[in-house]
């Protein structure tokens, strides 16, 4: 074990010979460290926490009591193959997160930085997520997702396997998304989009010319019927000077599984 001197381990934690563990690291009681874990430092890792490897998270990390971090992935075609989970720095993972390691379609799992994972939320195989997302209570993430800065996730939110979910998109309570969740976009029930997240873009800064652009284009996608070819071309005729439409455009226009829809939309 490759272990700074600053590090403070309990003396009932059990850690392979394999992990490096780097300057002012707190590991709690009957925490487990399994295989090549790497932890950076100032990360903190409470008691009965799981960390298997292959797993390298940067600094600042906090591990609650219960997360199993770098399990293997819950996929009947994984073999045992070397894959891995990599993440970043200033995360938060609370009770009993799951984040389990890629398989051989990716080869890893992989989480940014500043993240916010509550009790019991879940990230699969071959998922990446972005920067600053919040998965609250119980919020449950397929294979192969892709989440993007910013976007949030309420309690016991789904998402199915190779969705995607853009930049500053939000999830509501217990909603199901099988299809790509548009940035900026909030959604409910299962792939009903309802309206913009203005509060969350308001927050973070945005420019009010981008959040009333992106309003506009929430009622040329959703409002007026259009085909989604015929709304993506509107909405680069008319707004496409702004950065965050041209992401909206960019974003619809690979959308393989297709787009959640307003209500009326799906009705007709």
């Amino acid at each position: 074990m490759n272990c700074a001197a600053s590090a403070k381990i309990h003396p009932t934690a059990l850690i392979s010979e394999e992990a490096i563990i780097g300057e002012n690291v707190v590991i709690g009681p009957y925490v487990i460290i399994d295989g090549a874990v790497e932890i950076g430092d100032g990360c903190n890792i409470r008691a009965h926490a799981v960390l298997k490897g292959a797993l390298r998270m940067g600094s600042g990390n906090q591990v609650y009591s219960g997360a199993v971090l770098g399990e293997d992935p819950q996929h009947t075609k994984y073999m045992g193959e070397p894959t891995q989970v990599i993440i970043g720095k200033d995360n938060i993972f609370r009770e009993h997160v799951t984040v389990h390691r890629g398989t051989t379609a990716s080869w890893k799992t992989i989480i940014g930085d500043n993240n916010f994972l509550m009790a019991y939320s879940h990230i699969a195989h071959d998922c990446i997520v972005g920067n600053r997302c919040i998965l609250a209570n119980g919020a449950q993430v397929g294979g192969h997702c892709v989440i993007a800065d910013h976007a949030l996730l309420s309690g016991n939110a789904c998402l199915h396997q190779f969705v995607r979910v853009g930049r500053f998109a939000l999830l509501s309570g217990c909603s199901v998304a099988t299809k790509d969740l548009p940035p900026f976009m909030v959604h409910q029930g299962i792939n009903i989009v309802h309206g913009v997240n203005i509060i969350g873009m308001r927050r973070a800064g945005l420019a009010t010319t981008s959040i009333e652009a992106i309003r506009k284009c929430y009622r040329i996608l959703y409002r007026e019927g259009l085909s989604i070819p015929g709304s993506c071309t509107r909405m680069a005729e008319d707004f496409g000077h702004i950065p965050e439409v041209r992401e909206l455009v960019d974003f619809i226009g690979v959308a393989s599984r297709g787009i959640s829809l307003a209500t009326d939309r799906m009705a007709a």
